[in-house]
Formats: structure tokens, C-alpha cells, sequence
């Protein structure tokens, strides 16, 4: 399966859909992005912007989801940055916390959890 990713205002992904690999799949056995996208465009009669994502991240970095936005600059899909401490890795185009969390051994009943107030890690029990 090829799968797209349709981007929205801002380049954030409203919807992600599933096409056969045959739709991409030019008389050279060459897959192509663009057929897909009018393969789409062409169906559901509309001019959307698609971007083809990897659903093993082999390329754009990430497999696109609902609320990522496509950074054309990086040509990668990025998840919403899930606090504003949090640092964006160029390699990944994923966000890290500001401090790696702890090694500690946590009792059974107990985990990490980020807090942004006081910018570190805490100890949550379940």
C-alpha cells in the first residue's frame, strides 16, 4: 500500500489515506509520487495538496498523523510538539525532552512523567 498524507492550512495533515502500490507504479515499474497524488485528486474531484508518507519513515523522516505539519524546508512530516520546552531533533524531526529522563529504577507501580512547570521529569504513581 502507498500511503497519503493531505495537508491543510498551515501544512497540517488533515487525513491520511491508503492507494494499491499499482496506482503509483509508472510502465517502468517506477513508483511515482505524482500519479498518486492525481490518482486522488482525480477521484475525489477536488485540486488537494498530497504528500506521499512512508509508513516505516523510510523517507520524510516520520509517518504522517493527523495534526503533524509538513516542513517542505526539511521535507519531513513533524508531530505537534507536545510541550514548549521540548526541542525539535533535526535528524528525527521529532521532539526531546530538554533533559533526558532519569535511568532510575521506578518501583512497579510507578513511571515518568514530564512536567512543564518545573521543566523535568517527576515520578507518577499509578
Amino acid at each position: 500500500m502507498a500511503y497519503f498524507a493531505k495537508l491543510g492550512t498551515g501544512n497540517i495533515i488533515e487525513t491520511v489515506i491508503s492507494i494499491n502500490n499499482s496506482v503509483i507504479t509508472d510502465s517502468n515499474g517506477i513508483e511515482q509520487e505524482q500519479l498518486g497524488v492525481d490518482f486522488i485528486n482525480n477521484l475525489y474531484n477536488t485540486r488537494d495538496v498530497w504528500k506521499q508518507t512512508s509508513y516505516n519513515g523510510s523517507f520524510r523522516k516520520n509517518y504522517a498523523g493527523i495534526g503533524f505539519q509538513y516542513d517542505q524546508t526539511r521535507d519531513a512530516f513533524i508531530p505537534p510538539k507536545p510541550h514548549n520546552s521540548w526541542i525539535l531533533n533535526e535528524d528525527t524531526c521529532l521532539w526531546n525532552a530538554p533533559f533526558a529522563m532519569p535511568a532510575t529504577e521506578l518501583e512497579e507501580n510507578q513511571y515518568y512523567s514530564w512536567n512543564e512547570s518545573i521543566i523535568n521529569w517527576e515520578i507518577k504513581t499509578r
